[in-house]
């Protein structure tokens, strides 16, 4: 495979993963966003951990989405996360659910 055919070749699961996300982010309540990754969440449970010299964030979400080209499937039940990073949690509002027209792909 040629790096062009590969370029186009990830440019289409790029797109299609954007067009997923588009259609099913009303179906989700929150996004979540960690260093590593993006998920769409009904619930989310995040709670700050101390230890002696330092602290982590532990991360629970269910009914999740998974914002990853290669995964095959998406969906996920249950999601853990340990980070030591910055964790972004955002609820959604109805409103948000509407992509404006200039960025609406056409199937």
């Amino acid at each position: 495979m040629d790096e062009d055919t590969f370029d186009e070749y990830e440019r289409n699961l790029e797109l299609a993963l954007f067009r997923e996300y588009r259609d099913i982010v009303t179906q989700f309540r929150y996004v979540i966003e960690t260093e590593r990754r993006f998920y769409l969440a009904n619930t989310v449970d995040l709670q700050r951990r101390d230890t002696e010299h330092d602290f982590y964030f532990e991360l629970t979400m269910n009914d999740v989405w998974v914002w990853d080209i290669y995964r095959s499937n998406r969906f996920v039940k249950q999601v853990r996360v340990l980070t030591f990073k910055d964790v972004n949690v955002e609820e959604l509002a109805s409103e948000q659910f509407e992509l404006p027209k200039e960025l609406a792909l056409d199937e």
